[in-house]
């Protein structure tokens, strides 16, 4: 029998780490859960977050009983995480800053984490830092708005250019003669806007996003394939009981997602 694999997220930003999963387990049976009615996770308190994510976690569980859990969200990943491992028996993987490799790569030593604000005010965020900055000046950087023109991006409805530009500009330092090199993406939905965020730089930088690493995790730990033949097309569940507009459907087809 297939693994089944449940990928979880506030909103649309895990379908970022849902591809690269795909691709390393093709033959895994999927449902993708959106928390949209909970969107976005940032602007929860922390404690509302944990009641929200665990219960809803236990009825994910018991409706579609995945023999493995991806957490595709760095906010409910740092805070919700510990919880759910110590009271759900199903294999978690979750989604942090990739600050390491992003550090251990850059070239100037100038480094931006472009995060929520929620994720880059975290003590785990600093942590990080603190344990894996190599000698790098890390800026961290919060966006209030990028998660939701990412949405909106995939709903048909892209913002200008010009409010894209403003949340990454703070990422661009060119100080003492060394410019920022690298561009921690730290939400799952920024890469949904990765060849607009590379246009819209100021110069050249190298986005880091996490997703292939936690591919890499599931393949790890999702056991053997069961050949490389392509399930039938993932189911999506949204908590708002919504059903997808034409251009997001498309939009998820594209992800290889059906209804």
């Amino acid at each position: 029998m297939a693994t089944s694999i449940l990928v979880f997220d506030s909103g649309l930003g895990g379908l970022t780490v849902f591809r690269e999963v795909v691709k390393a387990r093709p033959d895994a049976r999927y449902v993708y859960v959106g928390d949209d009615a909970f969107f976005p996770y940032s602007g929860r308190g922390e404690a509302e977050l944990v009641a929200r994510v665990s219960a809803l976690m236990g009825e994910l569980i018991e409706t579609h009983r995945p023999d493995l859990i991806v957490i595709a969200c760095n906010t409910a990943s740092t805070l919700v995480l510990p919880h759910l491992r110590t009271r759900f028996g199903v294999p978690f993987v979750g989604t942090v800053p990739a600050i390491k490799p992003a550090c251990a790569g850059s070239r100037t030593k100038r480094v931006a984490v472009l995060g929520t604000e929620a994720t880059v005010a975290r003590e785990y965020t600093r942590a990080l830092i603190r344990d894996f900055a190599n000698g790098s000046d890390v800026k961290l950087v919060g966006s209030a708005r990028l998660a939701g023109f990412a949405e909106a991006e995939l709903n048909g409805a892209p913002v200008v250019d010009d409010l894209i530009a403003q949340e990454i500009a703070p990422c661009f330092v060119d100080a003492a003669g060394r410019r920022t090199d690298t561009v921690v993406l730290a939400c799952t939905h920024y890469p949904l806007l990765l060849e607009r965020l590379e246009r819209l730089a100021p110069w050249p930088v190298t986005f880091v996003d996490p997703a292939p690493a936690i591919a890499r995790r599931v393949a790890d730990l999702s056991g053997p394939k069961a050949g490389d033949a392509p399930r039938s097309p993932a189911r999506i569940v949204f908590t708002s009981k919504r059903s997808p507009s034409a251009a997001l459907a498309a939009a998820l087809a594209r992800f290889g997602i059906g209804g």
